[in-house]
Order: C-alpha cells, then sequence, then structure tokens
C-alpha cells in the first residue's frame, strides 16, 4: 500500500461526508465509515462516497451468532469494500462463518480492544490481564479463523506483527505529537504505529476537525 492512510469519516450526514472525502483524497490511501454513518446512510451513502474514488473500509464491527454475521457480510457484498470489521469476541466459528461470506477482494479483520478500553476497564468487565494479553488471545483467535488480521492500538500492533508476520494490522485512534487525546486511552503517534508494524492508519478528528483538513492529512503522511 503506498499510503497507509485511512481516514475516520464520523458523520451522519452524506453531503459533508463527500465534501470532506474530496477535500482529503490527493493525501489518503481511503476513507473509514462507520456505523454512525452507515445507520444513517447504509448501501445508498457508501456508494456515494464510493464515486470519489478511494477505497472503502467499513466499520461495522459485526458481532452476532454465526449465522447472522455470515448473512450481514453477503448482505454489503455489492458494495465492495477493502476492509470490513468484525469483533474478534464474537469466538473462532463466528470469524470463520464471516471471512467465508465476504467477498473475495474484502480483507476481514477483527477488533481485539477498543482503543477506548484499558486495564481497569476490562476488568470491570470480568476480563482478566491487561489489553497486551488481551490483544493476544485475540489475535491468536483471529488467525486460526482465517481472518486477514486485527484491529489493535499502536501499544500492541509491534507484538502482534511478531507472532503474525503475514498479518494485516489496523491501528485506530491514532494521535500526531501534540494532539488531544479525547476519548482515547492506548493512542501513540501515527509513525510510531507504522514503524511498529502497522498496515493501516486510522485517524479522526486530527485530520477531520482541523481547520485546513487536507493540510493536515499531508502533514501526517509526511511524518511516516
Amino acid at each position: 500500500m503506498s499510503n497507509p492512510l485511512y481516514v475516520a469519516i464520523d458523520t451522519p450526514h452524506l453531503e459533508e461526508a463527500i465534501a470532506l472525502t474530496k477535500r482529503i483524497k490527493n493525501h489518503v490511501g481511503g476513507v473509514k465509515l462507520g456505523l454512525e454513518f452507515f445507520c444513517a446512510n447504509g448501501h445508498h451513502g457508501v456508494h456515494e462516497v464510493q464515486k470519489i474514488g478511494l477505497p472503502i473500509f467499513l466499520d461495522l464491527k459485526l458481532h452476532d451468532i454465526p449465522n447472522t454475521v455470515a448473512k450481514a457480510m453477503q448482505a454489503i457484498h455489492t458494495l465492495e469494500p477493502a476492509i470490513v470489521t468484525i469483533h474478534a469476541g464474537g469466538g473462532r466459528a463466528m470469524m470463520e462463518d464471516a471471512k467465508a461470506a465476504a467477498g473475495a477482494h474484502t480483507k476481514v479483520v477483527g477488533v481485539t480492544v477498543l482503543t477506548s478500553l484499558d486495564g481497569d476497564d476490562l476488568t470491570s468487565m470480568g476480563v482478566s490481564g491487561d489489553p497486551h494479553a488481551q490483544v493476544e488471545r485475540l489475535a491468536g483467535l483471529a488467525q486460526e479463523a482465517g481472518l486477514d488480521g486485527i484491529v489493535c492500538s499502536g501499544h500492541e500492533v509491534k507484538a502482534a506483527r511478531k507472532s503474525w508476520k503475514d498479518g494485516y494490522f489496523v491501528v485506530p485512534g491514532l494521535r500526531p505529537a501534540g494532539a488531544a487525546m479525547g476519548d482515547q486511552k492506548r493512542a501513540v503517534t501515527p509513525r510510531q504505529a507504522r514503524d511498529d508494524g502497522a498496515s493501516v492508519l486510522v485517524i479522526g478528528r486530527p485530520i477531520t476537525k482541523a481547520e485546513d483538513p487536507d493540510e493536515a492529512a499531508r502533514a501526517i503522511v509526511g511524518t511516516l
């Protein structure tokens, strides 16, 4: 991939998403459309953004019984997304069925531990160990299930790459040096994540809320 930067377009407003994507298209590798956008705009909205010509990362974080997730994956075949997320916590059978149902050119990646969670959050949910240990467990399960890779924070991607050398690693919640952390608890800089083995760098607010989103994207790419 020549440009690993995907920008998170987190808005329910189609016109806003299209305008923003057009502004940044020359300095990014793709755009990530999540639940906020998809629930408001569905297939139509994705198709409209696709017309701009960038790869689409559908961050749907599917998590249900295997049959339901497989049918949901089949339902988005016509969108031909470059990447789709499912929750690795859904178990091996769910991940296997999701990958089997995905389009031939779609990478299916398993979300391990959200970057908004830390060790205390995991403990409150009854998950033993720190985030690193949980990411390792779920990464191993995702690899066994035949997924293309995982979503993890920049703190875990180096170890994940070491144990899964041909894996595809999506790192969200990145913050350029000096940027506000917001609700991210385990963020690193884009350069650190890339150096540690990230395949895709996902950045939202530091670009989308910047005074000049295109210049912000260009500056981040310049650090890689």
